[in-house]
């Protein structure tokens, strides 16, 4: 692999992971177009710990909170919820939340089903789809919640709502903030738990290559790996901040066009 192509590979993973325009179906195209050959379960395992590792580092307040309500987990939080009730709150939900992927995801990888759907008609279709009902959640909820009120429930239809992106294009960010936005959460709320709830599933949509690769006796840390971690690292931090000064100020609607747009390119390359 030639260090262009993992550069440009890091960057497109860093930049598209916590935005709603989905990260995988930028990871699938490029090569395409680019007629590279694909990158290998090694370099996609290290782009994902790069991005996991700047939502830990940009979080780090929310995730020392979470670890310290950890062993308060299933005691009772008050209605008005404190500090130490946010971190109980926010780790509850999204424990539940992580649930619905881990048994439909790992159920995928054991019949190894995982790779299913992706082309560009499919990546077309679902980023025109769920871009739309992006634009419908995030300027037609009233934005009536905090992070502070999140509940296990609210958790569990933001999780139930992630499964949508085991169909590439649907994009996991994409989705659940469109769920959060449904909920009625402020968009920076929406965003902020998506980021958090990327944790633990990235570290089980992780957990499955591992073994993969375990299995296939390929486990080897190279350093083409290390620099695509580092990079995405990089660029997934500095996205994260960006995108959440926008949501002070902004909405979605950019993010919206550019995936409408991009759907109906690959729409009318794969039709006309």
């Amino acid at each position: 692999m030639s260090i262009t192509q993992l550069i440009i590979l890091a960057l497109v993973q860093g930049i598209t992971e916590f935005l709603p325009i989905s990260s995988s179906a930028h990871l699938i195209l490029v090569p395409l177009f680019m007629e590279w050959a694909d990158q290998g379960l090694v370099i996609d395992l290290a782009l994902h710990f790069g991005t996991l590792f700047a939502v830990l580092l940009y979080y780090r307040g929310d995730v020392a909170a979470m670890l310290r309500a950890l062993p308060h987990l299933f005691r009772g939080a008050g209605k008005t919820a404190g500090k130490g009730d946010e971190g109980r709150r926010l780790i509850r939900a999204i424990v539940v939340g992580t649930i619905p992927i881990v048994i439909v995801g790992g159920l995928l990888v054991v019949l190894d089903r995982d790779e299913m759907m992706r082309t560009a008609e499919v990546i077309g279709w679902t980023s025109i789809i769920f871009g739309i009902l992006l634009y419908i959640a995030d300027r037609f909820t009233p934005e009536r919640r905090d992070i502070g009120q999140m509940t296990a429930t609210h958790g569990l239809v933001v999780g139930l709502a992630q499964l949508l992106a085991i169909i590439p294009g649907t994009s996991r960010a994409g989705i659940t903030m469109t769920a959060g936005r449904f909920l009625g959460f402020d968009r920076l709320s929406a965003a902020r738990f998506s980021m958090l709830l990327a944790v633990p599933t990235i570290l089980a949509s992780s957990a499955g290559g591992i073994l993969k690769l375990v299995k296939a006796g390929d486990a080897e840390l190279t350093g083409a790996a290390v620099i695509a971690a580092v990079l995405a690292f990089i660029a997934a931090y500095v996205t994260i901040m960006l995108f959440m000064r926008w949501l002070r100020h902004a909405s979605m609607t950019p993010f919206v066009v550019y995936r409408v747009a991009l759907g109906l390119l690959l729409l009318g390359w794969v039709y006309l």
